[in-house]
């Protein structure tokens, strides 16, 4: 078994879709570990995305992730990174 991380955006908790994503990642067969609802702090948002820093998408970015509440999810599965990958599109 192998573990990874997502993050359900602030657009989709907002619209009410988290339930919906998260029926779909189980149906895909991941195992949801662990769950928290949490809105990033603008600096959080830069700490995670730090590799796109010098993109020009990095601060609209930051300020969308950091403009509400998101769902982190930690996901478990056989292969979990590969499949997580293939299931995002």
């Amino acid at each position: 078994m192998e573990r990874t991380f997502a993050i359900i955006k602030p657009d989709a908790v907002e619209g009410r879709l988290a339930g919906q994503i998260l029926a779909r990642i189980e149906s895909a067969g991941f195992a949801v570990r662990a769950m928290r609802l949490h809105h990033l702090t603008k600096r959080e948002a830069e700490g995670f995305y730090a590799v796109h820093r010098a993109r020009p998408f990095f601060g609209g970015l930051t300020d969308f992730m950091s403009s509400g509440p998101c769902v982190l999810l930690a996901l478990e599965a056989d292969d979990a990174i590969r499949r997580w990958r293939a299931t995002m599109g």
